[in-house]
């Protein structure tokens, strides 16, 4: 959380994106609210911008619906009309079709094994796909945004679960031109957490050092397992409802 002080007053706390871009926007924002200076959505999407995101975006224009939400909380918090982001938001969000269906990851993943992260060579995804199969939210939030290389993607399902859903899965996959053996894809075997196994297994053969470690899943169990495999040296962020 960030506090918000202009001019010597404190207007509130806001959760910030742990990212450059983020921090700009409040920057821009206390800026021109303490200069007086007239606020609206384009102070962080310039016109131009604006107008390309009237059309389909490739990861549905994550990044920036990112910063308009920033903007909309900041603006409701300090004082400032927002009705043109909330307009530019919902647009994006229609454009994109993830209107109704969109689970924002973002603001989800949490890294939880220092308090800041530090300098990574690398980033891995450890995906329990039965526990969490937003395919599109899991491409918008973490795949694309990050750049995950396929060879990176560690992803696992049980049998049962493989064979009522895998259709589905690959229903939603092929919109992105993949399947799951485009992965490091595991069908395990049956039994209790087998899934569960198969990931840690990946993360402790991997023996990363100095990596982005992404596990979603949101199995509280994995997660403790996990934050004891990772080595210190790793960011490991977690998935938090």
């Amino acid at each position: 959380m960030q506090k918000i002080i202009i001019n010597q007053k404190y207007y509130g706390s806001v959760e910030v994106p742990d990212n450059a871009a983020a921090a700009r926007v409040v920057s821009k924002v206390c800026i021109a609210f303490g200069t007086k200076k007239s606020i609206d959505i384009g102070l962080i999407i310039p016109s131009y911008r604006q107008k390309q995101l009237e059309s389909y975006q490739k990861g549905g224009a994550r990044a920036e619906l990112e910063d308009i939400e920033l903007f909309i909380e900041l603006g409701k918090m300090i004082g400032f009309n927002v009705d043109d982001a909330v307009k530019l938001k919902n647009s994006i969000e229609l454009t994109n079709d993830i209107a109704h269906n969109h689970y924002n990851i973002s603001k989800r993943l949490t890294l939880i094994n220092k308090e800041h992260a530090t300098k990574a060579n690398g980033d891995y995804l450890f995906w329990d796909i039965e526990n969490f199969s937003n395919i599109g939210s899991m491409f918008n939030d973490v795949i694309e945004k990050f750049d995950l290389p396929d060879e990176h993607i560690y992803v696992a399902a049980n049998p049962d679960s493989l064979y009522l859903f895998r259709k589905e899965w690959e229903a939603e996959l092929y919109d992105y031109k993949k399947t799951l053996n485009s992965f490091n894809f595991t069908k395990c075997n049956h039994g209790k957490n087998v899934a569960d196994d198969i990931l840690l297994e990946h993360l402790k053969t991997l023996d990363l050092k100095s990596a982005n470690v992404y596990l979603l899943s949101f199995d509280r169990e994995l997660k403790e397992r996990f934050l004891q495999a990772c080595h210190e040296s790793c960011n490991l962020y977690i998935l938090e409802k």
